[in-house]
């Protein structure tokens, strides 16, 4: 029996501890509170794990550029795009949350002793202040995600101006990200027991209509997805690189495949540097150094989820936001979605990083983890496309795109 659970897809055992959890829910009733605290302690599992995966990711990104003046030229133009999808796409996401508004209607209060993160309360100058650490070791321990995450951007760049004598911390920091991220499977191997304690306390305490918004979830992240495809990608083909469509998505079209059915940007790596080279023409050297760094960094889709998740969490807590809690939604998405890392449910690590920015409880992971692998599904692909759309836009700003190559019909 073991055997079999844990043989099985994680996705597959989420999906039927969300099952068992409206069960048992409907079955308990309020009595559903006393199991509860095995999703408490999922909780606090992905709590443990944001700090260390942002910081050892985010550098490792930074490293993997080979050298500044390399960051400089190629890195820095896959950089600004990169920066620029992600800022589009988070704004997507918050624009659709608050036209169809998902969490409206299903009102939940927080149980006695709970406590919730503060929402940013200061000005904005006061809010840029603060994002330069006074003691990064104490902002690491007191949770302070924005100053980790600019304290590891200077670090990733102090360590490649540094030449040779930075290469064993570069290799130190690869390292710690290859460990976070096997920390973060280890983690996720603890999802089926939170969410089905978690699914079944919100079933038994709220009612069976409570589970309602999450088809209003799936929906926003595939259109959400699908804008992002059909208009931003297609934007930067036809402004930066002047190329058709098309041909771009007929080039990657066995990426997508991949990258769709495993939800995971590494995954489908070796696939899109195929597509992107072969099909698409681009030079080796331009294509390897944009599509790896993109599969490190580039999360559009995620980044657009992440802007649903947070405006979904306020409006099911009941929660006001100040047009400054919406800046720290598309910082916090933005920045975390580049540290995320490319394996299935990192997204939801990134996820408590946002909500805990803005103070929205993190019991709204509950809610979408046992859906979350098919709301990955479309990210990942999302994610994906854009390396590939930005990795034919530098090739085509440095000259180095075979465009003959890239409108043949050549589909190898």
């Amino acid at each position: 029996m073991l055997r079999i659970w844990f043989g099985s897809p994680l996705w597959k055992r989420v999906l039927l501890a969300m099952v068992c959890g409206i069960i048992a829910g409907i079955v308990l009733g309020e009595d559903a509170e006393s199991v509860r605290w095995i999703g408490d302690l999922f909780i606090r599992a992905i709590k443990m794990l944001v700090i260390p995966l942002i910081f050892f990711s985010l550098v490792s990104g930074m490293t993997a550029v080979g050298d500044l003046r390399r960051l400089g030229s190629v890195g820095g133009k896959a950089l600004l795009l990169f920066m620029s999808t992600a800022l589009i796409s988070v704004t997507l996401g918050m624009t659709l949350a608050t036209l169809v508004q998902p969490g409206v209607g299903l009102s939940i209060d927080l149980p006695a002793g709970t406590a919730v993160p503060p929402a940013p309360d200061q000005s904005l100058i006061g809010m840029v202040i603060s994002l330069v650490p006074e003691n990064p070791v104490m902002a690491m321990a007191e949770g302070a995600v924005l100053p980790v995450i600019v304290f590891a951007v200077l670090f990733g760049i102090a360590i490649l101006a540094s030449g040779e004598e930075g290469t064993p911390i570069a290799q130190a920091m690869n390292a710690g990200s290859i460990v976070m991220q096997n920390m973060t499977i280890f983690v996720m191997e603890l999802a089926p027991f939170g969410v089905f304690a978690l699914i079944a306390w919100v079933t038994g305490t709220f009612g069976f209509e409570a589970l309602i918004p999450l088809s209003k979830l799936v929906a926003l992240n595939y259109v959400g997805c699908a804008i992002i495809l059909a208009i931003v990608y297609p934007l930067i083909l036809r402004l930066i690189a002047r190329l058709p469509v098309i041909d771009f998505y007929r080039g990657i079209i066995d990426a997508q495949a991949v990258a769709f059915s495993t939800a995971s940007s590494n995954a489908a790596l070796p696939v899109t540097l195929r597509c992107v080279e072969r099909n698409l023409g681009v030079s080796h050297s331009v294509a390897s150094f944009t599509v790896a760094l993109g599969a490190t960094i580039n999360m559009n889709g995620t980044a657009m989820y992440l802007g649903v998740i947070a405006l979904f969490g306020a409006q099911v807590y009941g929660i006001e936001l100040s047009w400054l809690s919406y800046v720290m939604i598309i910082l916090t998405s933005t920045l975390g979605a580049i540290g995320a890392a490319g394996v299935p449910g990192s997204g939801l690590i990134i996820m408590s990083l946002v909500l805990s920015s803005i103070g929205v409880p993190l019991e709204t992971i509950a809610f979408v983890a046992g859906i979350n692998h098919i709301l990955d599904m479309a990210r990942t692909m999302t994610n994906v496309s854009g390396d590939a759309a930005v990795a034919v836009a530098v090739g085509r700003m440095s000259g180095e795109i075979d465009v003959e190559e890239y409108v043949s019909a050549d589909d190898v």
